[in-house]
């Protein structure tokens, strides 16, 4: 069976970025595999964007069986590479605004008000800096 979806002015072939909700309501109940991997991909693409946020909606009330539990491991999955990224990113920050300091690394936390362990694992990415440290090692670098 072809998915159509009711009452709605875009097709099941329109950019699921584009979707409202009760489209992505009727692609889980009642589409296939290719819809499924259309909205993942969305998801890998905006985690936390408007489709993620139609899709935790519809879950509250719409839970075909399977297909519930994917999308919930297809979000959950995104949103972890999302934040792996960003982490990597901001430690990548941190690295080049040690570098650019000039400072060594004792002297650059000094001067943020942390340990130089604390700021090795901001390097590392083992642990995120506040949005204050942020903006301390920004005045520094």
């Amino acid at each position: 069976m072809v998915l159509a979806f009711r009452n709605l002015t875009i097709t099941p072939d329109d950019p699921v970025a584009v979707w409202p909700t009760e489209a992505v309501a009727a692609a889980l109940e009642r589409g296939d595999l290719n819809h499924w991997q259309r909205i993942a991909a969305e998801l890998r693409r905006e985690p936390w964007g408007r489709i993620a946020r139609q899709l935790e909606e519809v879950l509250t009330y719409c839970r075909p069986y399977g297909v519930a539990e994917l999308m919930e491991r297809a979000l959950a999955h995104a949103r972890q590479r999302a934040e792996l990224a960003e982490r990597a990113e901001v430690a990548e920050e941190v690295r080049r605004l040690i570098e650019l300091s000039g400072l060594s690394r004792a002297e650059f936390a000094s001067r943020i008000g942390t340990s130089t362990t604390r700021l090795s694992t901001y390097a590392t990415g083992k642990v995120t800096p506040s949005a204050a440290l942020m903006v301390r090692m920004r005045c520094l670098g």
